[in-house]
């Protein structure tokens, strides 16, 4: 039996946590903790942990230089998900290495298994994860997780077709919809891709025509779910109040209809608070394409033109230097062929 003809792992996989290295963790505790309003925990003088809910890890920081998201880490509903999806990357000759038993309980689960994704994102899998008897601690009344996953990351790419192959090879993804925009002049498309009800997990963003990157760090944003308007508009006060730096005014997207804004973290990459996005219902659902993110709001906040100068040279710079990509999970469909840019 081909990878092909497996039985679909789609709506078993669900974003589970994010692990980030940041040297700044003062700056970061007050951010997650005083700004965004999650639970914080402390583990040592290297690591500390955020959570949104019973789980035990969410977001797991450890002390480095890279300032910048550098694992994801995907639940699985059972053995037999994790089983499929570790055949699916050894079949096509990539590493697997299975995580310490004190890596694992740093992340908050019971069994952990990583291998490389694009743009140097390792990609970690896990069944169980260890549920913390401790009530939660935080400002917000609560963040929607469950079925849906915990949010979702948005990456930008020169290589857009491969990185969407990849997700679709490993999770089965679909693609929900995609978003056309012009910002500076710069045409952009962004694909938003699902691997359960939640409208999209990931989003890749890349310059149409042109196979360039202008964002420094892997992740351009991650989103969590506020469980509440009133979660979302106190937040981002808080934000304001404390001094951190606003990214994009509230709005509401044009696809999802989420209501979020987007604030700047202490590592420089963006976070997206959201509050009440659509549920895909698999039994309608087509893709589209909408033009523009957003349907009012969104206003970009503090950019000056040189801010928009140093993205343009940073573009510039990416040219020189190649996007990592896992060819060998990022090829050939059932169709055989990789997928075209164009595509939807």
């Amino acid at each position: 039996m081909s990878t092909y003809d497996a039985p679909s792992v789609f709506g078993a996989v669900h974003l589970g946590y994010l692990v980030i290295e940041t040297s700044r963790f003062a700056d970061w505790r007050r951010f997650g903790t005083d700004a965004i309003g999650m639970h914080h925990d402390d583990l040592d003088a290297g690591l500390m942990r955020f959570r949104l809910d019973d789980q035990e890890c969410r977001f797991l920081l450890r002390c480095g230089p890279a300032e910048d998201v550098v694992a994801t880490g995907w639940h699985l509903d059972d053995h037999a998900t994790f089983e499929r999806i570790e055949a699916r990357v050894r079949a096509h000759g990539v590493p697997v290495v299975e995580g310490s038993a004190e890596e694992a309980s740093t992340r908050g689960v019971e069994r952990l298994l990583r291998f490389p994704g694009p743009k140097g994102l390792t990609q970690e899998i896990y069944t169980t994860p260890v549920v913390s008897p401790e009530p939660l601690r935080m400002l917000a009344s609560g963040w929607i997780t469950g079925d849906s996953g915990m949010g979702h990351v948005a990456i930008t790419s020169a290589r857009p077709a491969l990185m969407r192959g990849y997700f679709s090879t490993v999770f089965d993804a679909r693609l929900t919809d995609c978003i056309d925009e012009t910002i500076s002049g710069v045409k952009l498309r962004i694909r938003f891709l699902r691997v359960n009800e939640r409208h999209h997990s990931l989003a890749i963003a890349a310059v149409r025509g042109l196979p360039i990157d202008p964002v420094h760090t892997r992740v351009q944003h991650l989103n969590i779910q506020a469980a509440g308007l009133d979660d979302l508009a106190r937040s981002y006060e808080r934000v304001h109040e404390l001094g951190f730096d606003m990214a994009l005014s509230v709005g509401q997207h044009t696809n999802n209809k989420e209501l979020s804004y987007y604030a700047r973290t202490p590592s420089g990459f963006e976070w997206e608070v959201g509050w009440n996005p659509l549920v895909i219902d698999e039994s309608t659902w087509e893709p589209s394409t909408h033009q523009g993110i957003s349907v009012w709001g969104h206003t970009p906040a503090g950019r000056t033109i040189v801010d928009k100068l140093a993205q343009f040279r940073l573009a510039a710079r990416s040219l020189a230097r190649p996007e990592k990509t896992v060819p060998a999970l990022s090829g050939a469909g059932k169709r055989g062929k990789v997928m075209k840019s164009s595509e939807l």
